[in-house]
């Protein structure tokens, strides 16, 4: 198993959780996606239930309080327990995430995680993307969208996980500069694209490992 943690950050319909799924599949390594989540509503003391509606949405709440210096992530200046659904499971999954990374390489889709873990040095993150018609057509045979709604819903939730991610880390969803592989999946597919992921993985761990 290569010594690596990959974060995968993706657009909606793009396939990047299937391929994540498969990638860790195919090196050996545990996959966190919407476990992630319920593991998180357990720590926090709240019923999974509770966060179905709010996971990858961002509230103007923690940014207040975060501005004000009421709480950080990991502090203890408010407990847990007093902090809005939203905020309770952005920090419960912020502590997940570096609990998991600590114990050894996974995949990680979503979640800011390459945000959250950007100080290992043995990180690696990856965005996937692809043209809206690509996307339209597996999320329409995928998801049972109406082709009437796919354009919308796609924007829609591509909006949603950009305004989560820039919120809490004052960076853009998307940009480029932010990872370390960009892949159009539409161009290489599912098997291409995790092909080419293995290779940098490959290539990364080796480059790595001399220091």
């Amino acid at each position: 198993m290569y010594d690596c943690v990959i974060t995968i950050a993706r657009q909606f319909g793009s396939g990047g959780r299937i391929i994540g799924e498969k990638l860790a599949e195919a090196l050996g390594m545990p996959y966190y996606d919407r476990e992630l989540l319920t593991e998180a509503a357990k720590k926090a003391g709240v019923d999974p239930n509770v966060f179905s509606n709010v996971d990858e949405r961002a509230v103007n709440s923690l940014l207040y309080a975060l501005s004000m210096g009421i709480y950080s992530v990991g502090n203890t200046f408010s407990p847990m327990s007093s902090m809005p659904d939203n905020d309770r499971l952005y920090i419960a999954q912020h502590n997940i995430i570096n609990d998991l990374a600590s114990k050894g390489p996974c995949v990680i889709i979503g979640r800011c995680g390459d945000y959250v873990l950007r100080e290992r040095k043995n990180l690696i993150r990856v965005f996937i993307y692809a043209d809206m018609e690509y996307r339209k057509e597996r999320a329409c045979r995928l998801y049972d969208i109406s082709p009437d709604k796919v354009e919308s819903t796609i924007n829609k939730t591509d909006k949603t996980r950009a305004n989560y991610y820039n919120f809490y880390t004052s960076q853009k969803w998307g940009n480029m500069q932010n990872y370390d592989l960009c892949i159009n999946s539409a161009k290489l597919g599912e098997a291409g694209s995790i092909e080419v992921i293995k290779e940098y993985v490959r290539r990364f761990c080796e480059e790595n490992a001399k220091g």
